[in-house]
């Protein structure tokens, strides 16, 4: 991944690239966790870097449903919608990442075959508001960019906090980066922590 998203005039090629740049500092804040890791919260929240890929999978099935009209087979009531951010026994992180790449490829394609001024009705959720009907298919890639952003910076406290890896060591390990006087990619500890 390039530091900073792909510069083109093509809009939606330019909205993908900055969905995906955020999108893969959640992967990097996966990168060399196990299972168990990944399912700790160590922070005063529920959280997880598991249950936050799991959470963002369902999010980008969700959206891309209305975008594309085909009805979504998850489930949009709350309690649904927050045990989605928990990473269970039978989850495997390899598993979430998996479907994770499998939910953002398909709103890849969403996105390229839309025209971005498509109207989209609002769904009936309980978060969403009552007094907008719909909105375009461009606020929802917006929207998306946001709510990924925010939980990749979630998701790179909850990592922090785990073993002390940041986001650039853990791009620059992900990438295969050689050490340089600007960067040490990460690499597991023999002790349990990062270097």
């Amino acid at each position: 991944m390039a530091m900073n998203a792909t510069m083109t005039t093509d809009e939606p090629a330019l909205l993908i690239s900055f969905l995906d740049q955020q999108r893969e500092a959640v992967r990097n804040a996966a990168y060399g966790l196990t299972d168990e890791q990944a399912a700790a919260a160590p922070t005063a929240s529920d959280l997880s870097v598991g249950g936050l890929i799991k959470h963002l999978a369902s999010t980008e099935r969700g959206w891309t449903s209305d975008i594309t009209g085909v009805v979504a087979t998850g489930d949009r009531a709350e309690q649904a919608y927050l045990d989605g951010f928990r990473m269970t026994d039978t989850d495997t992180l390899a598993d979430l990442l998996a479907d994770y790449g499998a939910a953002t490829a398909a709103t890849d394609a969403a996105i390229r075959a839309a025209d971005l001024d498509h109207e989209v009705p609002v769904p009936d959720a309980p978060w969403f508001p009552k007094d907008v009907t719909a909105w375009s298919v461009r606020w929802i890639v917006l929207h998306l960019i946001e709510e990924t952003a925010r939980h990749a910076g979630h998701a790179d406290i909850i990592r922090e906090c785990l073993d002390g890896a940041t986001s650039g060591p853990l791009l620059a390990a992900a990438e295969g980066w050689p050490a340089d006087s600007w960067i040490t990619p990460w690499a597991p500890a023999v002790d349990g922590a990062s270097r």
